[in-house]
């Protein structure tokens, strides 16, 4: 994903901006894997092998992205994922 597409794209939900995360990029600066997020409702999307995925959420698998998300842990600055949505890790 080239970075200049993210000017481009909102929230499929609430049409709010969303955040980028860069994880890695290839030689030419587009973006391999990292996500976006939204300011608003917090939804988190993918970008994997340089594709979004912004699919509603009845058509995502959590089970799927949860080996990213894991392997991601350092670039979600303490947060921790559910239901799709960013929020603040509980303490016990």
């Amino acid at each position: 994903m080239k970075p200049k597409t993210i000017e481009k794209l909102c929230c499929p939900f609430d049409k709010a901006d969303i955040e980028l995360t860069v994880i890695t990029k290839d030689i030419d600066g587009n973006i391999i894997e990292g996500f976006l997020t939204c300011g608003e409702c917090k939804r988190i999307y993918p970008i994997i092998k340089g594709i979004p995925i912004m699919n509603p959420d009845e058509y995502r698998e959590l089970e799927l992205e949860k080996p990213l998300l894991d392997r991601w842990e350092k670039h979600l600055k303490g947060k921790s994922v559910e239901n799709f949505r960013l929020t603040a890790i509980k303490e016990s």
